[in-house]
Protein backbone atom coordinates (compact mmCIF):
# COMPACT_ATOMS: atom_id res chain seq x y z
CA UNK A 1 0.00 0.00 0.00
CA UNK A 2 1.54 3.34 -1.04
CA UNK A 3 1.66 6.02 1.66
CA UNK A 4 -0.16 9.23 0.85
CA UNK A 5 2.37 12.02 0.37
CA UNK A 6 2.17 14.85 2.91
CA UNK A 7 3.15 17.60 0.46
CA UNK A 8 -0.09 17.19 -1.50
CA UNK A 9 -2.24 18.03 1.51
CA UNK A 10 -2.73 21.33 3.30
CA UNK A 11 -4.99 23.01 5.84
CA UNK A 12 -6.33 22.19 9.29
CA UNK A 13 -9.90 20.87 9.37
CA UNK A 14 -12.35 20.15 12.17
CA UNK A 15 -15.59 18.21 12.15
CA UNK A 16 -18.15 20.65 13.60
CA UNK A 17 -20.59 18.28 15.23
CA UNK A 18 -24.29 19.14 15.41
CA UNK A 19 -27.24 17.62 17.23
CA UNK A 20 -30.87 18.46 16.47
CA UNK A 21 -29.57 21.15 14.10
CA UNK A 22 -27.49 22.89 16.77
CA UNK A 23 -23.70 23.12 16.60
CA UNK A 24 -22.30 21.49 19.73
CA UNK A 25 -19.92 23.03 22.28
CA UNK A 26 -17.20 20.50 21.44
CA UNK A 27 -16.96 22.09 17.97
CA UNK A 28 -16.08 25.45 19.52
CA UNK A 29 -13.52 23.71 21.76
CA UNK A 30 -11.92 22.15 18.68
CA UNK A 31 -11.60 25.61 17.13
CA UNK A 32 -9.45 26.68 20.10
CA UNK A 33 -6.95 23.93 19.39
CA UNK A 34 -7.20 24.04 15.61
CA UNK A 35 -6.68 27.80 15.41
CA UNK A 36 -3.36 27.46 17.25
CA UNK A 37 -2.30 24.63 14.96
CA UNK A 38 -3.27 26.57 11.85
CA UNK A 39 -1.38 29.66 13.01
CA UNK A 40 1.69 27.58 13.85
CA UNK A 41 1.49 25.81 10.50
CA UNK A 42 0.69 29.12 8.73
CA UNK A 43 -2.26 27.61 6.95
CA UNK A 44 -6.03 28.00 6.84
CA UNK A 45 -8.59 26.51 9.20
CA UNK A 46 -11.80 24.96 7.89
CA UNK A 47 -14.82 23.53 9.69
CA UNK A 48 -17.13 21.09 7.95
CA UNK A 49 -20.73 20.52 8.97
CA UNK A 50 -23.03 17.66 8.05
CA UNK A 51 -26.72 17.96 8.86
CA UNK A 52 -30.05 19.39 7.79
CA UNK A 53 -31.47 22.88 8.28
CA UNK A 54 -28.49 24.16 10.29
CA UNK A 55 -29.27 27.75 11.39
CA UNK A 56 -27.22 30.36 9.55
CA UNK A 57 -26.11 32.07 12.81
CA UNK A 58 -24.56 28.79 13.94
CA UNK A 59 -22.49 28.62 10.76
CA UNK A 60 -21.41 32.25 11.06
CA UNK A 61 -20.46 31.64 14.69
CA UNK A 62 -17.89 29.05 13.57
CA UNK A 63 -16.18 31.84 11.63
CA UNK A 64 -16.50 34.23 14.58
CA UNK A 65 -14.74 31.62 16.73
CA UNK A 66 -11.80 31.04 14.40
CA UNK A 67 -12.67 29.21 11.19
CA UNK A 68 -11.55 30.73 7.89
CA UNK A 69 -13.99 28.59 5.94
CA UNK A 70 -17.11 26.59 6.78
CA UNK A 71 -18.00 23.77 4.40
CA UNK A 72 -21.61 22.63 4.72
CA UNK A 73 -23.35 19.55 3.34
CA UNK A 74 -27.05 19.33 4.12
CA UNK A 75 -29.70 16.74 3.32
CA UNK A 76 -32.59 15.10 5.18
CA UNK A 77 -30.52 11.90 5.30
CA UNK A 78 -27.84 13.78 7.27
CA UNK A 79 -30.13 15.20 9.94
CA UNK A 80 -29.14 12.47 12.39
CA UNK A 81 -25.78 10.74 12.62
CA UNK A 82 -25.43 7.48 10.74
CA UNK A 83 -21.89 6.33 10.17
CA UNK A 84 -22.16 5.25 6.51
CA UNK A 85 -23.55 8.45 4.94
CA UNK A 86 -21.47 10.68 7.22
CA UNK A 87 -18.32 8.75 6.36
CA UNK A 88 -19.09 8.79 2.64
CA UNK A 89 -19.57 12.57 2.70
CA UNK A 90 -16.40 13.09 4.70
CA UNK A 91 -14.38 10.88 2.37
CA UNK A 92 -15.70 12.93 -0.54
CA UNK A 93 -14.52 16.12 1.19
CA UNK A 94 -11.10 14.58 1.89
CA UNK A 95 -10.69 13.73 -1.79
CA UNK A 96 -11.88 17.20 -2.83
CA UNK A 97 -9.95 19.39 -0.36
CA UNK A 98 -7.10 17.10 0.80
CA UNK A 99 -6.70 18.40 4.37
CA UNK A 100 -3.40 17.87 6.15
CA UNK A 101 -4.96 17.55 9.62
CA UNK A 102 -8.49 16.45 10.51
CA UNK A 103 -9.84 16.75 14.07
CA UNK A 104 -13.08 15.68 15.71
CA UNK A 105 -14.35 15.50 19.27
CA UNK A 106 -13.93 12.23 21.15
CA UNK A 107 -17.70 12.04 21.50
CA UNK A 108 -19.91 9.07 20.66
CA UNK A 109 -20.17 10.44 17.12
CA UNK A 110 -16.48 11.25 16.74
CA UNK A 111 -15.36 7.92 18.18
CA UNK A 112 -17.58 6.12 15.68
CA UNK A 113 -16.98 8.22 12.58
CA UNK A 114 -13.24 8.87 12.66
CA UNK A 115 -11.95 5.25 12.88
CA UNK A 116 -14.29 4.27 10.04
CA UNK A 117 -13.03 7.13 7.86
CA UNK A 118 -9.37 6.56 8.80
CA UNK A 119 -9.56 2.95 7.66
CA UNK A 120 -11.23 3.92 4.37
CA UNK A 121 -8.80 6.79 3.73
CA UNK A 122 -5.67 4.81 4.64
CA UNK A 123 -4.86 7.44 7.25
CA UNK A 124 -3.49 7.41 10.79
CA UNK A 125 -5.74 8.15 13.78
CA UNK A 126 -4.93 8.93 17.40
CA UNK A 127 -7.93 8.76 19.72
CA UNK A 128 -8.81 10.74 22.84
CA UNK A 129 -6.00 13.31 22.61
CA UNK A 130 -5.47 15.78 25.43
CA UNK A 131 -2.77 17.88 23.72
CA UNK A 132 -1.89 18.72 20.12
CA UNK A 133 1.09 20.56 18.63
CA UNK A 134 3.09 20.92 15.42
CA UNK A 135 6.59 19.47 15.19
CA UNK A 136 8.81 22.40 14.11
CA UNK A 137 11.09 20.68 11.62
CA UNK A 138 8.63 18.36 9.91
CA UNK A 139 5.21 19.97 10.29
CA UNK A 140 3.91 16.67 11.63
CA UNK A 141 1.03 16.77 14.08
CA UNK A 142 2.15 15.78 17.59
CA UNK A 143 -0.77 13.94 19.16
CA UNK A 144 -0.58 13.37 22.92
CA UNK A 145 -2.94 10.99 24.69
CA UNK A 146 -3.06 8.98 27.92
CA UNK A 147 -1.84 5.39 27.77
CA UNK A 148 -1.54 2.40 30.11
CA UNK A 149 -4.61 3.36 32.07
CA UNK A 150 -3.65 7.01 32.23
CA UNK A 151 -0.31 6.33 33.94
CA UNK A 152 1.75 7.82 31.10
CA UNK A 153 1.24 10.29 28.26
CA UNK A 154 2.23 9.07 24.80
CA UNK A 155 2.99 11.42 21.89
CA UNK A 156 2.19 9.93 18.51
CA UNK A 157 3.08 11.05 14.98
CA UNK A 158 1.64 10.00 11.64
CA UNK A 159 4.69 10.61 9.47
CA UNK A 160 3.74 9.13 6.11
CA UNK A 161 -0.05 9.20 5.75
CA UNK A 162 -2.47 12.09 5.31
CA UNK A 163 -4.71 13.43 6.59
CA UNK A 164 -3.37 13.17 10.12
CA UNK A 165 -6.49 12.39 12.13
CA UNK A 166 -7.21 12.75 15.84
CA UNK A 167 -10.14 12.86 18.21
CA UNK A 168 -9.88 15.31 21.10
CA UNK A 169 -11.30 14.81 24.55
CA UNK A 170 -14.31 17.09 25.19
CA UNK A 171 -13.87 19.74 27.89
CA UNK A 172 -10.08 19.53 27.63
CA UNK A 173 -9.98 23.11 26.37
CA UNK A 174 -12.15 26.20 26.50
CA UNK A 175 -14.45 27.08 23.59
CA UNK A 176 -12.83 29.63 21.27
CA UNK A 177 -13.85 33.21 22.00
CA UNK A 178 -16.21 34.92 19.59
CA UNK A 179 -14.88 37.78 17.49
CA UNK A 180 -17.57 39.15 15.21
CA UNK A 181 -14.95 41.18 13.32
CA UNK A 182 -13.55 38.00 11.78
CA UNK A 183 -14.34 37.24 8.16
CA UNK A 184 -14.53 33.96 6.30
CA UNK A 185 -16.50 32.08 3.69
CA UNK A 186 -19.35 29.60 3.89
CA UNK A 187 -19.18 26.97 1.15
CA UNK A 188 -22.36 24.99 0.51
CA UNK A 189 -21.97 21.67 -1.28
CA UNK A 190 -24.53 19.08 -2.31
CA UNK A 191 -23.67 15.64 -0.99
CA UNK A 192 -23.16 13.05 -3.73
CA UNK A 193 -26.42 11.06 -4.02
CA UNK A 194 -24.51 7.81 -3.68
CA UNK A 195 -23.14 9.00 -0.34
CA UNK A 196 -26.57 9.17 1.28
CA UNK A 197 -27.30 5.45 1.15
CA UNK A 198 -27.13 3.57 4.42
CA UNK A 199 -27.69 -0.02 5.50
CA UNK A 200 -28.62 1.32 8.94
CA UNK A 201 -31.85 3.15 9.68
CA UNK A 202 -32.64 5.35 12.65
CA UNK A 203 -35.94 4.16 14.11
CA UNK A 204 -36.08 6.34 17.20
CA UNK A 205 -34.17 7.83 20.10
CA UNK A 206 -34.57 7.07 23.81
CA UNK A 207 -32.53 9.39 26.07
CA UNK A 208 -30.52 7.71 28.80
CA UNK A 209 -32.15 8.09 32.18
CA UNK A 210 -30.16 8.78 35.30
CA UNK A 211 -26.95 9.71 33.51
CA UNK A 212 -24.40 11.22 35.88
CA UNK A 213 -24.24 14.97 35.20
CA UNK A 214 -20.55 15.34 36.08
CA UNK A 215 -19.17 16.37 32.68
CA UNK A 216 -21.71 19.15 32.13
CA UNK A 217 -22.01 20.33 35.74
CA UNK A 218 -21.51 23.99 36.57
CA UNK A 219 -20.07 23.12 39.99
CA UNK A 220 -18.15 19.95 40.87
CA UNK A 221 -17.07 18.75 44.31
CA UNK A 222 -14.51 15.95 44.06
CA UNK A 223 -13.25 13.71 46.83
CA UNK A 224 -9.87 12.04 47.06
CA UNK A 225 -7.99 9.46 49.08
CA UNK A 226 -7.72 11.96 51.92
CA UNK A 227 -11.13 10.79 53.18
CA UNK A 228 -9.26 7.60 54.22
CA UNK A 229 -12.07 5.07 53.75
CA UNK A 230 -15.36 4.50 51.94
CA UNK A 231 -17.41 5.16 55.07
CA UNK A 232 -16.09 8.74 55.15
CA UNK A 233 -17.10 9.69 51.58
CA UNK A 234 -20.50 11.01 52.82
CA UNK A 235 -18.63 13.81 54.63
CA UNK A 236 -18.71 15.76 51.33
CA UNK A 237 -22.37 15.08 50.56
CA UNK A 238 -23.67 18.12 52.51
CA UNK A 239 -21.22 20.30 50.58
CA UNK A 240 -22.42 18.80 47.29
CA UNK A 241 -26.02 19.55 48.32
CA UNK A 242 -25.27 23.07 49.57
CA UNK A 243 -23.59 24.00 46.28
CA UNK A 244 -26.05 22.04 44.10
CA UNK A 245 -22.96 20.38 42.65
CA UNK A 246 -22.08 17.12 40.95
CA UNK A 247 -19.94 14.64 42.88
CA UNK A 248 -16.56 13.75 41.39
CA UNK A 249 -13.71 11.56 42.55
CA UNK A 250 -10.02 10.92 42.03
CA UNK A 251 -8.86 7.70 40.42
CA UNK A 252 -7.68 6.37 43.80
CA UNK A 253 -11.20 6.64 45.19
CA UNK A 254 -12.68 4.80 42.21
CA UNK A 255 -9.96 2.12 42.14
CA UNK A 256 -10.65 1.41 45.81
CA UNK A 257 -14.36 1.03 45.08
CA UNK A 258 -15.43 3.94 47.27
CA UNK A 259 -17.29 5.54 44.35
CA UNK A 260 -18.20 4.22 40.91
CA UNK A 261 -16.37 4.99 37.66
CA UNK A 262 -18.89 7.59 36.33
CA UNK A 263 -17.63 9.89 39.12
CA UNK A 264 -13.96 9.69 38.08
CA UNK A 265 -12.21 12.91 37.00
CA UNK A 266 -8.88 12.64 35.18
CA UNK A 267 -7.14 11.27 32.12
CA UNK A 268 -8.72 7.85 32.52
CA UNK A 269 -12.07 9.33 33.61
CA UNK A 270 -13.98 12.44 32.63
CA UNK A 271 -12.58 15.85 31.77
CA UNK A 272 -14.58 18.64 33.39
CA UNK A 273 -14.47 22.40 33.05
CA UNK A 274 -16.99 23.80 35.54
CA UNK A 275 -17.36 27.31 36.86
CA UNK A 276 -16.24 26.05 40.28
CA UNK A 277 -14.22 22.94 41.15
CA UNK A 278 -13.74 21.96 44.81
CA UNK A 279 -11.08 19.32 45.45
CA UNK A 280 -11.39 17.70 48.87
CA UNK A 281 -8.56 15.48 50.04
CA UNK A 282 -7.06 15.23 46.55
CA UNK A 283 -3.26 15.37 46.26
CA UNK A 284 -3.26 16.47 42.63
CA UNK A 285 -1.53 13.90 40.47
CA UNK A 286 -0.85 14.81 36.84
CA UNK A 287 -3.54 12.31 35.87
CA UNK A 288 -6.15 14.19 37.91
CA UNK A 289 -5.01 17.72 37.09
CA UNK A 290 -5.34 17.03 33.37
CA UNK A 291 -9.04 16.34 33.90
CA UNK A 292 -9.98 19.54 35.77
CA UNK A 293 -7.35 22.26 35.39
CA UNK A 294 -9.43 24.26 32.89
CA UNK A 295 -12.05 24.95 35.59
CA UNK A 296 -12.80 28.66 36.07
CA UNK A 297 -12.13 28.64 39.82
CA UNK A 298 -10.43 25.85 41.80
CA UNK A 299 -10.67 25.50 45.57
CA UNK A 300 -8.59 22.83 47.28
CA UNK A 301 -8.78 21.41 50.80
CA UNK A 302 -5.81 19.29 51.87
CA UNK A 303 -3.82 18.72 55.06
CA UNK A 304 -0.52 18.66 53.15
CA UNK A 305 0.72 22.20 52.35
CA UNK A 306 2.97 20.77 49.61
CA UNK A 307 0.17 18.93 47.78
CA UNK A 308 0.35 19.34 43.99
CA UNK A 309 -3.29 20.45 43.87
CA UNK A 310 -2.34 23.79 45.43
CA UNK A 311 -0.25 24.62 42.34
CA UNK A 312 -3.41 25.01 40.25
CA UNK A 313 -5.79 26.14 43.01
CA UNK A 314 -7.09 29.70 43.12
CA UNK A 315 -7.82 29.22 46.82
CA UNK A 316 -6.10 26.64 48.99
CA UNK A 317 -7.17 25.62 52.48
CA UNK A 318 -4.57 23.69 54.48
CA UNK A 319 -6.39 21.75 57.15
CA UNK A 320 -8.23 18.62 58.21
CA UNK A 321 -11.03 18.09 55.70
CA UNK A 322 -13.20 16.55 58.44
CA UNK A 323 -13.14 19.94 60.18
CA UNK A 324 -12.96 22.26 57.17
CA UNK A 325 -15.80 20.79 55.08
CA UNK A 326 -18.45 20.94 57.84
CA UNK A 327 -17.38 24.51 58.62
CA UNK A 328 -17.82 25.51 54.98
CA UNK A 329 -21.22 23.82 54.84
CA UNK A 330 -22.34 25.60 57.99
CA UNK A 331 -21.34 28.95 56.52
CA UNK A 332 -23.04 28.19 53.21
CA UNK A 333 -26.25 27.21 54.96
CA UNK A 334 -26.30 30.57 56.77
CA UNK A 335 -26.43 32.43 53.47
CA UNK A 336 -29.41 34.59 52.66
CA UNK A 337 -31.62 33.00 49.94
CA UNK A 338 -30.53 35.53 47.31
CA UNK A 339 -26.79 35.01 47.90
Amino acid sequence: MTPKQSNSHHGIWIFAEQSAGEIQRVSHELLTRARKLADTRRTDLSAFVLGCRIPEPDLVELIDRGADRVVVMQAPELEHFLVEPYAACLLHLIDEFRPEVLLAGATTTGRTLMPYVAAKADAGLTADCTHLDIEPNTGNLLQTRPAIGGNILATIKTQHHRPQMATVRPRSSRPAEKDERRTGEIVRLDPPPSALASRIKRTGFIPEEGAHPLQDADIVVSVGRGVKKAENVPVVEPLVAALNAALGASRDVVDRGWLSYPHQVGLSGKTVSPRLYVAVGISGTIQHLAGMQTSDTIIAVNSDPDAQIFRVADLGIVGDLFEVVPAIVERLNRREPHQ
